[in-house]
């Protein structure tokens, strides 16, 4: 395990820190329980990893489809090599799932919302395994997805039980949600203000059936210990500054203790299933490839995807671009599409690009030294892994907190090209518009000293994790609350 990382093994100066009481004679417990959505089991899984190092037991529990799907796509980390890591597989709750639409007007991916609606049916099966696991315990530490509180919310009627909500996205974004839901109100920090205004709306990024399933988390949430953010305060301190004095939550505890994701990337763990678009970066100039990619959830149309790749093509520039239908529900089964591009694409930019089908490991590709740029929809798993890695992005936000996460890139960190501006969501992206902001990113002024910002930003994020570091400091306050305990872990 690399040294700089929060996954550094602490249990000798956790032990000194505890005057000789090992972890294992405190019997704590935690439970993890993702939304089974790709972006939530990998942030979880991640934050798996993360307090696992600590020497305590974590159990993981989602059904059996999606805890293989989060244990196939982990990158940086080998999770079978975790053994305090328990995985609990419920099976998945009947219900019918809707056919992917690439051609749909917005991209929200409409064919996961069953399968949300469907986890209410869990609640019964969690509560009984975390009866049993508390019989064990003197203490159990659930920590659940802010849109999965209906499934622990009986987590109260155990004596040794208490939970803390995880939010998978920006601090700025969930501030900004509660800015707007509790009137505008003015702030002290005016430059802070100014961020805020003119947001997306929920209704916009959101359609009415999510905005119902998000409401009935949140008349469902238990009063929670606290709360949990894959974020640190070099990137979002002022925001983080506002959550901590809002009084709209139960309580005023709250750890940054991100990112989740490795920001070293162990490539000796993986060297003899690399996968073949590194080979390929291996032979490119520093900086030279900018990556594309929007996520798990969205598909492209092929109209879409003809003009991205007429756009990449005219650029000039070398890229790598995954090109996939979004997931199924079940990423294990079913027909694979495959958008169509114009004929004779992949044979004119052989050698300067290559177009990836299947799923691709994007923490090891931004992580590259030759990756140069990131187009993304900003999805908050991508905009960490973006800002650990160092590289700057072209914002194509699609659905959710994705606009709002857009804009904390672009107008607050300044290490993003917003392309897509949401207030013309329905205007179709054609490939002049794509062209140009590759060459803005990737050959100008203003995208060497984006991507400049970014690295210096990275940079502080890898220090934030190490000994002393805020998130470091963050992380062991946490381990420290879970444990019972009043006291930060010695270094």
């Amino acid at each position: 395990m690399d040294t700089h990382d929060h996954t550094t093994v602490r249990s000798q100066n956790q032990n000194q820190g505890q005057k000789g009481t090992s972890i294992q004679e405190t019997e704590v417990t935690v439970v993890m329980v993702p939304l089974p959505a790709q972006g939530h089991l990998n942030q979880l899984i991640h934050l798996s990893r993360l307090i696992s190092s600590y020497n305590l037991p974590v159990h993981y529990v989602s059904t059996a489809t999606h805890n293989l799907q989060a244990k196939v796509r982990v990158q940086g980390w080998d999770p079978l090599a975790i053994s305090n890591i328990h995985f609990h597989e419920f099976p998945v709750p009947s219900y019918e799932t809707p056919p992917t639409n690439p051609n749909a007007t917005t991209k929200y991916p409409f064919h996961l919302i069953s399968m949300f609606n469907a986890t209410v049916k869990l609640r019964e099966p969690i509560y009984k395994l975390l009866q049993q696991l508390s019989s064990s315990a003197r203490r159990l530490v659930v920590i659940h997805d802010s849109l999965m509180p209906y499934v622990i919310q009986d987590v109260g009627l155990i004596p040794n039980a208490e939970s803390c909500c995880f939010y998978s996205t920006s601090a700025f974004t969930f501030y900004s949600y509660l800015w707007e839901f509790g009137g505008k109100p003015r702030l002290l920090e005016p430059e802070l203000l100014e961020s805020l205004e003119d947001l997306p709306t929920l209704e916009t990024c959101n359609p009415p059936e999510i905005i119902e399933y998000i409401k009935l988390q949140e008349d469902s949430r238990p009063n929670n210990a606290g709360y949990l953010y894959d974020t640190c305060r070099a990137i979002e301190g002022p925001y983080l500054d506002l959550l901590a004095k809002a009084s709209t939550v139960d309580t005023d505890k709250q750890w940054a203790i991100g990112p989740f994701n490795p920001v070293v990337i162990n490539e000796q763990q993986h060297s003899n299933k690399r996968h073949y678009c590194l080979e390929w970066l291996d032979k490119q100039a520093p900086n030279s490839v900018i990556y594309i990619s929007f996520g798990s959830s969205v598909s492209v149309s092929d109209d879409e995807a003809k003009e991205i790749a007429i756009g990449l093509e005219k650029s000039g520039q070398k890229f790598i671009w995954v090109l996939r239908d979004a997931d199924k529900v079940g990423i294990f089964y079913g027909e694979v599409r495959k958008a169509q591009l114009p004929e004779g694409f992949e044979e004119r930019i052989k050698g300067r690009g290559i177009v990836v089908s299947d799923w691709a490991p994007q923490l090891e590709i931004l992580g590259h030294s030759s990756t140069g740029d990131f187009m993304s929809h900003c999805g908050w798993n991508s905009c960490m892994e973006s800002i650990s890695m160092g590289v700057p992005v072209a914002a194509w936000p699609m659905h959710s907190d994705q606009p709002r996460n857009s804009i904390l890139m672009a107008k607050v960190l300044k290490i993003a090209l917003l392309i897509r501006d949401w207030s013309r969501q329905d205007e179709f992206m054609t490939s002049i518009t794509i062209e140009n902001a590759v060459r803005r990113l990737m050959d100008s002024t203003e995208g060497e000293e984006m991507r400049q910002r970014a690295k210096e930003l990275s940079k502080r994020v890898e220090e934030s994790i190490r000994d002393g570091g805020d998130s470091r400091l963050e992380m062991d306050s946490f381990t420290a609350h879970i444990l019972g305990s009043f006291f930060f872990f010695l270094a």
